[in-house]
């Protein structure tokens, strides 16, 4: 057992990433820590020691076919059961301790995915993939980079973005789990799920914001403490609530999936929020937080023929907007949907989205992605499914040529 001080940003989830252990193992040692929405700096935990991983050997069974089972390297086998390469170790019955299955990829979550998870992953992926760029749109109300990353050379732009709503934070590496999934297979020549990658850097130019809320999903993530920026008013925004896990909206309460001017007056009418809340206030004026506007800049200064804005969550695809978008927007919501098993659907009674605004601004192909399915935050069991969902939605539409 080791004790452990809790700092600034740590959750249950990250303290138990950290240490290999599953937030059980630590909620088990400290039970007050599941009956508080979040950590606060200062607090002490016991933690115990990680636990191992067993694997009785079975008939037939080699180091090779072990280490492949658990997704380990021969030499990682080796290094805790001395002797398992040369056989000495590797008969059935003999007991082997299994090392901790290290990722290969740069992108994964095992806790909450925060601004600080997007700032270090852009870090790694243009390190490793020069041909992916990175940039920024912007800053958030707090001053945190809003990250754009690009990759392809062709002349169609496609615009994506993920975390609008700041609980629906598990979109955003689902996003850049395909920017990466995209770059690993052009950079080997080999092809992703049936698509030429090669082909979509040759046609495509791919505009990513994998996280459009950054403020949003720490204050989901995080909680609020004395002294931070807007401490007061988002307790009396969030009714005195010290959890803050519906919050979908800024730093300031604004909801930006409300925030576009596209029939802005009728969705801020129609949802009847007077000011700042957790969800649904539309603010001020079309384009009155920074987070939307830097978003629309991106559009405007590089008009996409395509835009998918990640949300969470439903299996659905909206991909109309009151008749202003083009003849062929039908046609690939259903290639969507049958590339990823969510629902096409004709949606009407909604405005001010980012999506409707690109297809009344642009007349271009707009979809809402509403990934995955039941409350948000989304379980982060649920990330590989709805990661490959998201490849399989973007890499249908980098496919259509037409």
């Amino acid at each position: 057992m080791q004790q452990y001080i809790a700092r600034r940003g740590d959750t249950v989830s990250r303290i138990a990433a950290r240490h290999g252990l599953t937030p059980e193992h630590v909620i088990q040692g400290n039970p007050w820590a599941g009956r508080q929405p979040y950590l606060y700096p200062g607090q002490i935990l016991f933690l115990p020691s990680a636990p191992r991983r067993r694997y009785s050997v079975q008939e037939g069974d080699d180091a090779g076919l072990i280490a492949a089972l658990f997704d380990v390297s021969i030499d990682e086998l080796e290094m805790l059961n001395p002797g398992v390469t040369s056989g000495r170790c590797c008969i059935p019955g003999k007991v082997l301790v299994i090392p901790p299955a290290a990722s290969r990829s740069v992108v994964s979550v095992r806790s909450e995915y925060g601004p600080d998870d997007v700032e270090q992953d852009i870090g790694k992926l243009v390190a490793k993939y020069p041909f992916v760029t990175r940039g920024s749109i912007g800053a958030s109300v707090l001053g945190k980079p809003l990250h754009l990353l690009r990759i392809g050379s062709g002349p169609r732009h496609l615009h994506v973005n993920a975390a609008l709503h700041a609980n629906e934070w598990l979109t955003s590496p689902c996003l850049m789990s395909f920017i990466e999934q995209y770059a690993a297979a052009y950079d080997a020549g080999r092809d992703w799920h049936g698509h030429r990658p090669e082909e979509w850097h040759k046609h495509w130019t791919l505009w990513a914001v994998p996280m459009a809320n950054p403020d949003g999903v720490e204050l989901v993530q995080e909680g609020v403490l004395p002294g931070q920026p807007h401490y007061e008013e988002l307790l009396q925004w969030n009714c005195g609530r010290r959890s803050f896990r519906h919050w979908k909206a800024n730093i300031r309460g604004v909801d930006l999936g409300d925030q576009f001017p596209a029939h802005w007056e009728e969705e801020q009418a129609r949802r009847g929020v007077p000011g700042p809340a957790p969800r649904d206030y539309s603010g001020p004026a079309p384009l009155s937080e920074p987070e939307a506007a830097a978003l629309a800049a991106l559009a405007e200064q590089y008009p996409g023929n395509a835009a998918v804005s990640l949300h969470s969550q439903g299996g659905e695809i909206y991909w109309n907007y009151r008749g202003y978008e083009p003849p062929e927007s039908k046609g690939w919501a259903a290639s969507l949907a049958a590339a990823s098993g969510y629902r096409a659907v004709e949606l009407s009674g909604s405005d001010a989205g980012y999506k409707d605004w690109f297809i009344q601004r642009f007349r271009k192909p707009g979809f809402t992605v509403e990934l995955g399915s039941g409350k948000n935050p989304l379980p982060l069991a649920d990330f590989e499914d709805m990661a490959l969902e998201t490849g399989l939605i973007l890499g249908a539409i980098l496919s259509n040529l037409k």
